[in-house]
Protein backbone atom coordinates (compact mmCIF):
# COMPACT_ATOMS: atom_id res chain seq x y z
CA UNK A 1 0.00 0.00 0.00
CA UNK A 2 0.95 3.35 -0.92
CA UNK A 3 2.00 6.09 1.68
CA UNK A 4 -0.61 8.88 1.82
CA UNK A 5 1.03 11.90 -0.22
CA UNK A 6 1.71 14.53 2.69
CA UNK A 7 -0.44 18.10 2.07
CA UNK A 8 0.96 21.30 1.67
CA UNK A 9 -0.15 22.78 4.92
CA UNK A 10 1.91 19.27 6.21
CA UNK A 11 4.93 19.99 4.40
CA UNK A 12 4.74 23.68 6.26
CA UNK A 13 4.88 22.64 9.63
CA UNK A 14 7.09 19.82 9.37
CA UNK A 15 10.28 21.99 10.42
CA UNK A 16 12.60 18.58 10.42
CA UNK A 17 15.07 19.80 13.24
CA UNK A 18 15.29 23.23 11.87
CA UNK A 19 16.13 26.17 11.72
CA UNK A 20 20.16 25.47 12.06
CA UNK A 21 22.80 27.49 11.53
CA UNK A 22 25.90 25.68 9.88
CA UNK A 23 29.53 26.65 9.41
CA UNK A 24 30.61 26.57 5.43
CA UNK A 25 34.14 26.30 4.95
CA UNK A 26 36.17 29.10 2.80
CA UNK A 27 36.45 25.61 -0.19
CA UNK A 28 33.26 24.41 -0.63
CA UNK A 29 31.77 23.90 -4.06
CA UNK A 30 28.00 24.39 -2.96
CA UNK A 31 27.72 27.70 -2.04
CA UNK A 32 29.78 30.67 -3.11
CA UNK A 33 29.79 32.30 0.45
CA UNK A 34 31.70 31.17 3.38
CA UNK A 35 30.84 31.72 7.16
CA UNK A 36 27.45 30.97 9.29
CA UNK A 37 24.60 30.12 7.11
CA UNK A 38 21.24 29.54 8.25
CA UNK A 39 18.79 27.25 7.14
CA UNK A 40 15.49 28.08 7.85
CA UNK A 41 12.51 26.67 8.80
CA UNK A 42 9.63 26.21 6.45
CA UNK A 43 7.00 28.31 8.71
CA UNK A 44 9.78 31.61 9.73
CA UNK A 45 9.76 31.91 5.32
CA UNK A 46 6.25 31.66 5.17
CA UNK A 47 5.75 34.15 8.47
CA UNK A 48 8.18 36.69 6.64
CA UNK A 49 5.75 36.77 3.18
CA UNK A 50 2.88 37.12 5.05
CA UNK A 51 4.17 40.60 6.41
CA UNK A 52 4.20 42.20 3.34
CA UNK A 53 1.96 44.54 2.60
CA UNK A 54 -0.69 45.12 -0.13
CA UNK A 55 0.94 46.94 -3.16
CA UNK A 56 4.19 46.20 -1.80
CA UNK A 57 6.73 43.01 -2.72
CA UNK A 58 10.01 41.28 -1.37
CA UNK A 59 12.35 39.10 -2.65
CA UNK A 60 13.93 35.86 -1.79
CA UNK A 61 17.30 37.54 -1.00
CA UNK A 62 15.56 40.37 0.98
CA UNK A 63 14.09 37.34 3.32
CA UNK A 64 17.00 35.99 3.52
CA UNK A 65 18.84 38.40 4.85
CA UNK A 66 16.39 38.99 7.52
CA UNK A 67 16.36 35.63 8.24
CA UNK A 68 20.28 35.55 8.58
CA UNK A 69 20.17 38.49 10.62
CA UNK A 70 17.73 36.97 13.10
CA UNK A 71 19.77 34.00 13.77
CA UNK A 72 23.12 35.83 13.61
CA UNK A 73 24.00 34.26 10.33
CA UNK A 74 26.20 35.68 7.76
CA UNK A 75 23.52 34.30 5.39
CA UNK A 76 20.83 32.31 4.68
CA UNK A 77 20.59 29.35 2.31
CA UNK A 78 19.21 30.54 -0.96
CA UNK A 79 18.24 26.99 -1.71
CA UNK A 80 16.03 25.86 0.97
CA UNK A 81 14.44 29.55 1.67
CA UNK A 82 13.30 29.67 -2.11
CA UNK A 83 12.03 26.15 -1.44
CA UNK A 84 10.09 26.60 1.39
CA UNK A 85 8.84 30.44 -0.28
CA UNK A 86 7.00 27.87 -2.72
CA UNK A 87 6.02 25.11 -0.35
CA UNK A 88 4.27 28.48 1.46
CA UNK A 89 2.63 29.31 -1.54
CA UNK A 90 1.22 25.88 -2.19
CA UNK A 91 -0.04 25.66 1.29
CA UNK A 92 -2.01 29.13 0.65
CA UNK A 93 -3.36 27.92 -2.12
CA UNK A 94 -4.31 24.83 -0.36
CA UNK A 95 -5.70 27.13 2.44
CA UNK A 96 -8.32 29.43 0.09
CA UNK A 97 -9.43 25.97 -1.43
CA UNK A 98 -10.71 25.06 1.78
CA UNK A 99 -12.31 28.58 2.37
CA UNK A 100 -9.74 30.29 4.31
CA UNK A 101 -10.27 33.97 3.87
CA UNK A 102 -6.65 35.15 5.11
CA UNK A 103 -3.40 33.58 3.60
CA UNK A 104 -0.21 34.21 2.78
CA UNK A 105 0.11 36.43 -0.26
CA UNK A 106 2.35 34.56 -1.79
CA UNK A 107 2.65 36.30 -4.96
CA UNK A 108 4.54 39.48 -3.36
CA UNK A 109 7.51 37.19 -2.73
CA UNK A 110 9.78 37.66 -5.89
CA UNK A 111 12.89 35.95 -7.38
CA UNK A 112 15.97 38.41 -7.20
CA UNK A 113 15.87 41.08 -9.45
CA UNK A 114 12.00 41.05 -8.86
CA UNK A 115 11.54 38.58 -11.46
CA UNK A 116 8.31 36.92 -11.07
CA UNK A 117 8.09 33.27 -10.21
CA UNK A 118 6.19 31.24 -12.75
CA UNK A 119 6.32 28.35 -10.19
CA UNK A 120 3.83 29.81 -8.22
CA UNK A 121 0.49 28.23 -8.04
CA UNK A 122 -1.50 29.04 -11.06
CA UNK A 123 1.68 29.47 -13.07
CA UNK A 124 2.63 33.24 -14.10
CA UNK A 125 -0.05 34.32 -15.50
CA UNK A 126 -2.26 34.28 -12.21
CA UNK A 127 0.53 36.16 -10.21
CA UNK A 128 0.79 38.74 -12.90
CA UNK A 129 -2.86 39.16 -12.42
CA UNK A 130 -2.79 39.12 -8.54
CA UNK A 131 0.22 41.89 -9.03
CA UNK A 132 -1.62 44.07 -11.02
CA UNK A 133 -4.89 43.97 -9.26
CA UNK A 134 -2.50 45.32 -6.10
CA UNK A 135 -1.47 48.57 -8.78
CA UNK A 136 1.89 46.88 -9.88
CA UNK A 137 3.32 47.11 -13.53
CA UNK A 138 5.17 44.26 -15.47
CA UNK A 139 7.37 43.98 -18.14
CA UNK A 140 8.51 40.91 -20.30
CA UNK A 141 11.80 40.51 -21.53
CA UNK A 142 12.19 37.37 -23.12
CA UNK A 143 10.90 34.35 -21.51
CA UNK A 144 10.95 35.92 -18.04
CA UNK A 145 8.53 38.27 -16.39
CA UNK A 146 9.92 41.23 -14.18
CA UNK A 147 8.19 43.75 -11.57
CA UNK A 148 8.26 47.32 -12.94
CA UNK A 149 9.79 49.83 -9.99
CA UNK A 150 11.07 47.30 -7.39
CA UNK A 151 13.13 49.36 -5.40
CA UNK A 152 9.91 51.52 -5.27
CA UNK A 153 7.51 48.82 -3.97
CA UNK A 154 10.11 46.57 -2.03
CA UNK A 155 8.88 45.88 1.65
CA UNK A 156 12.18 45.58 3.94
CA UNK A 157 9.90 46.31 6.85
CA UNK A 158 9.99 42.50 8.92
CA UNK A 159 9.32 42.40 12.47
CA UNK A 160 9.86 39.17 14.80
CA UNK A 161 6.83 38.02 15.80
Amino acid sequence: MAARKKTWQEKLTSDKGLPRVVDVPQDNRFHSGAGRMLIPAPLQVDALMRQVPRGQVTTINELRAALAERHGADFACPITTGIFAWIAAHAAEEAAAAGAKRFTPYWRTLKTGGEINPKYPGGMESVVERLRSEGHTVTVRGKRTFLDFLETNLFRGFQDR
